[in-house]
């Protein structure tokens, strides 16, 4: 139980690590908060300083789920009981617990007075921990519709339906094994979540008033200070 504690503990300060609110912050002198929607996420970032800033928010983003469920969740695992997991894989379960509070840290950050993001890129980290390719093709599907629409939340809304999606073909249709049940379960869990922090951005996308990221913006020419 010790060690599921300090797996819990370990990943959520990698959460919590701020990391829009830094680069933003030290490398453009602007707190992405104080800008666009207020959001501390990537998304934001993007939104406000272009996407360089935006894209090397979204790996710091990625790399705390990335790490938290790929490495911090191997501590001591001989030592954590499997008991009341019933069929599903102890450490897949893990990853999720890892994961799972590495998002609680990215969105209520102990380091940013628990003022953070919405936890998309995150939570991809941590799946692109657990099911690499599965992640391969959600992240194509999100740049798919961002650059054809230019719609961050709706490309991340896209993703969150694609991700669960394509477990069930992956392992009921082409019989991959090595996906287990649990990751299904949490991904369907997952895209209720990103939905539900998402539902401002649905309105505002149903009534045509969600804003576009420019399309200077996603080039990686583009100014960061637009």
């Amino acid at each position: 139980m010790i060690s599921v504690i300090v797996i819990v503990l370990l990943s959520y300060l990698v959460g919590s690590i701020p990391g829009s609110i830094l680069i933003g912050k030290y490398l453009y002198g602007v707190d992405p908060r104080e800008h666009g929607s207020g959001n501390a996420g990537a998304t934001n970032t993007m939104r406000v300083l272009g996407f360089k800033a935006g894209l090397l928010a979204t790996a710091v983003d990625l790399g705390k789920g990335l790490f938290a469920a790929g490495i911090i969740a191997a501590i001591r695992i001989d030592a954590i009981p499997v008991t009341g997991l019933g069929f599903w894989d102890t450490m897949s379960v893990m990853r999720l617990i890892a994961g799972i509070a590495a998002v609680a840290g990215h969105m209520y950050p102990i380091l940013a007075g628990f003022r953070g993001g919405k936890g998309v890129n995150t939570s991809a980290g941590v799946l692109l921990a657990i099911t690499p390719i599965t992640m391969i093709f959600t992240f194509g599907v999100f740049f798919l519709v961002l650059f054809s629409s230019r719609y961050v939340s709706l490309a991340s809304l896209a993703a969150a339906v694609a991700f669960p999606s394509t477990v069930v073909i992956r392992k009921y249709l082409f019989h991959v094994n090595s996906i287990d049940a649990s990751i299904l379960f949490f991904s369907l869990a997952l895209a209720t979540a990103i939905f539900v922090a998402h539902r401002a951005n649905i309105n505002r996308l149903l009534s045509g008033k969600e804003e576009r990221v420019s399309s200077s913006k996603l080039k990686l020419g583009g100014s960061s200070k637009e």
